[in-house]
């Protein structure tokens, strides 16, 4: 077997630059060949999404500790690694827990893995400690910061001339790059890069560090919040350490507890994932075959404790479906009816949602069917337009949007420049447009009519409302065009949420003030201004489906209030309070629920008829006081898809067990582009498709309304034109 360790090093400067890129590009290439290397070390690499499609056929062992810019996997990329035992990522972003668990599945003899390492472990295996079942006591106090090792791409293996293709004495210099040196910033272009980019291109000077990452992502270690049953090494506790963990009143107690299971367990190095609730149940759970995670050995007793906490927390597939089944099969019963043996099979099956009878049934198993073959869902953004029937390129910045009332192909969104557009959101072509001409700011309320679906109010910043008639828009994207025929309402000072009641008479706005006004859409006439209806200003109002009286209040002061025009309203008809402000509020299609969301992922479901609590979601808080989390309803009311301003996730969870099903990452065009949240709304007219209003971190970035499709999985629209000639005809991407 050959060593290969030489040593690259270089200074960036403008010849430095393109040496650099060389190396990138030269490595994507590497990763698209494959090696015939047993140990490759991609330790500290500049690797955003991994996609190894090349063929590792005798690869046993893969490092990627450090590589602080990999953020998550290509659905193929451990496809070609059927002898992988060993795997280390330590210090990653990988924080994607469904996407994660699908990607190392592919891995058949996996055995060996790592988020983050034992104190007193370098390497993979068990913790010679763990084994002897004698926890190490170590002085946290003493213990160094996380050193960034900077070993950026090494390979011990015994490598074939053939295999490399006449690139062999390129690949021998590359092979080891240790002590890598830069002494000048890069100007960078991430912003533009696409979505589908697998290496970052920052330098490590514009990494974020670990402290700044985890802060908000683990409260417990930086002295926000006590976090019970979320210390990572919680197998390490006794059962009566445990018990006495979870059940404590005292928060100093549950603190000590805390610092205990530390002290047996050191969590070195860990990435964001390490962090996520149940996370090392999680992953033994989905992953039968491994026998060592993150230095521990798993154990008979971890595995039962895993699947019971997975099955507590976690939907497998949706509506608690029990096992996959296969679409046709599911086609063919639902025309020819189910056989003997598969009535006898399902009435064994809990079968929670619906029975057979039920019209839901058949469009319920599909979904479940679906869904479960898609951990990596479709995600197309829609609001950029590069050719509008001749007009040059134009994009868009949507600050609000809303689906249409009865067309599925329609939707509707305003933007921080003040225009409305209406688009096909199904072919991506622009139905109807509207310039500001100065009358709008930007766009913060929208709410179709649902007796006229051609009718919209539209309500800005600066207080502005109107009542706009898409058929009297424009056409084309074009400033030269005068809209007339809208119905101008009294304006409403910072206005933030306007929204009709179910007959069209009427609709409220509220903004940043403590009051709510009433207007009649018939007439175009301010009715009332209803004074003094909470402590803080009033974020949210939202009149309820059925009922054209009956409308919610979301306030900042911490209290959701329900209210009945026909009492005028004077007193509410009950209040139920949060624990931090009131980001949202809004009804089940149903009107049965409530579901409101307050800042920092406290997100419960209320019965809206006493506002009694009917369900509170296990969402994992940042610690963060502009963490402005935002929630709807998905599938009619049976799942709820949650998101927040600080956090770049969306969250799908069952509405009637509060159990997970999926979260979905959004991700922009390099590690410094990270997305959040800024406003989500679920298909009204198609099973587990959303849409959701995404922005970027940086102030002046644009921002996207991105259409998720749970059903199908993510693939490439077009090949890279680096794969194009190298990648083997099995891969397929993420």
């Amino acid at each position: 077997m050959k060593y290969y360790f030489l040593l690259f090093r270089f200074i960036i400067c403008s010849e430095g630059l393109i040496t650099w890129i060389n190396f990138l590009s030269t490595l994507r290439d590497l990763l698209c060949r494959g090696l015939t290397c047993q140990v490759l070390n991609l330790r500290s690499s500049h690797i955003r999404k991994l996609n190894m499609a090349g063929k590792f056929m005798q690869l046993h062992t893969l490092n990627l500790d450090f590589s602080t810019s990999l953020t998550s996997f290509r659905e193929d990329c451990f496809s070609c690694m059927p002898s992988l035992m060993c795997l280390s990522m330590c210090e990653t972003r990988v924080a994607n827990l469904w996407t994660t668990s699908a990607a190392l599945a592919k891995l058949p003899s996996l055995v060996e893995l790592r988020f983050q390492n034992c104190l007193c472990c370098n390497n993979t295996g068990p913790c010679p400690a763990s084994i002897n079942e004698k926890a190490t006591i170590f002085d946290h106090d003493k213990i160094d910061s996380a050193r960034l090792d900077l070993h950026h791409f090494s390979v011990t293996s015994s490598i074939n001339r053939g295999d490399i293709s006449g690139t062999e004495d390129t690949f021998r210099n590359l092979l080891s790059l240790n002590d890598l040196v830069m002494t000048q910033d890069i100007e960078t272009t991430a912003e533009e890069s696409s979505d589908d980019s697998d290496l970052d291109f920052s330098t490590p000077q514009q990494r974020i560090g670990l402290v700044e990452l985890l802060s908000n992502v683990f409260p417990v270690l930086t002295g926000h919040t006590a976090l019970p049953n979320e210390v990572s090494s919680g197998t390490l506790l006794t059962k009566e350490e445990k018990e006495s963990f979870a059940d404590s009143p005292n928060l100093s107690h549950r603190k000590d507890a805390a610092h205990i299971a530390l002290k047996k367990y050191i969590s070195h190095h860990p990435s964001p994932i390490c962090f996520e609730k149940h996370y090392r149940e999680y992953m033994i759970a989905s992953l039968p075959r491994l026998k060592v995670l993150d230095n521990l050995p798993i154990k008979i007793s971890d595995r039962k404790m895993a699947k019971i906490i997975f099955s507590q927390h976690y939907e497998h597939l949706p509506y608690n479906r029990q096992c996959k089944e296969s679409v046709v099969s599911i086609l063919q019963n639902r025309e020819i009816g189910p056989s003997t043996t598969h009535l006898q099979n399902s009435s064994r099956t809990k079968q929670p949602y619906s029975s057979r009878k039920s019209q839901y049934f058949f469009p319920r198993s599909i979904g479940a069917a679906k869904v479960g073959s898609a951990a990596w869902p479709l995600l197309h953004p829609i609001s950029k337009f590069n050719d509008i029937l001749g007009e040059e390129s134009k994009s868009f910045r949507p600050r609000q949007f809303e689906y249409h009332p009865i067309d599925p192909s329609l939707m509707v969104f305003g933007t921080l420049d003040g225009e409305l557009v209406v688009i096909n959101h199904e072919n991506g072509k622009l139905v109807r447009y509207l310039p500001s001409m100065g009358m709008l700011n930007s766009v913060l309320g929208l709410c179709w009519l649902k007796k006229y679906p051609s009718k919209l109010i539209a309500g800005s910043d600066n207080g502005s409302l109107h009542l706009y008639d898409i058929h009297q828009m424009a056409s084309t994207v074009t400033d030269r065009y005068s809209y007339v025929g809208s119905v101008t309402f009294d304006d409403f000072e910072q206005l933030t949420s306007v929204h009709v009641n179910s007959t069209d008479e009427q609709f409220l706005a509220s903004g940043y003030s403590k009051n709510v006004a009433l207007y009649d859409i018939n007439s175009g006439k301010r009715l009332q201004i209803f004074t003094d209806m909470h402590q803080g200003h009033i974020n949210v109002v939202k009149f309820a489906h059925h009922s054209p009286f009956i409308f919610a209040t979301s306030s900042f002061d911490q209290d959701i209030k329900l209210w009945d025009l026909r009492q005028r309203p004077l007193q509410p008809c009950y209040t139920a309070s949060s624990s931090r402000g009131n980001v949202m509020v809004c009804f089940s299609p149903d009107d049965h629920y409530l579901l409101a969301s307050a800042v920092d992922n406290e997100v419960k479901q209320l019965l809206s008829v006493d506002g009694r609590l009917h369900m509170k979601f296990d969402i994992t808080p940042t610690g963060s006081s502009h963490n402005y989390t935002r929630s709807y309803y998905m599938n009619g009311r049976d799942y709820i898809i949650s998101g927040s301003s600080d956090e770049h996730v969306v969250r799908v969870c069952c509405a009637q067990t509060g159990k997970r099903l999926r979260d979905i990452s959004l991700e922009g065009g390099g590690s410094s582009n990270s997305m959040f949240v800024q406003s989500l709304r679920g298909d009204p007219f198609r099973d587990f498709h959303m849409s959701v209003l995404a922005a970027y971190m940086r102030p002046s970035s644009k921002s996207d309304i991105i259409k998720v499709n749970l059903l199908e999985p993510s693939s490439y629209s077009k090949e890279c034109s680096y794969c194009q000639h190298c990648c083997p005809s099995y891969s397929k991407g993420g």
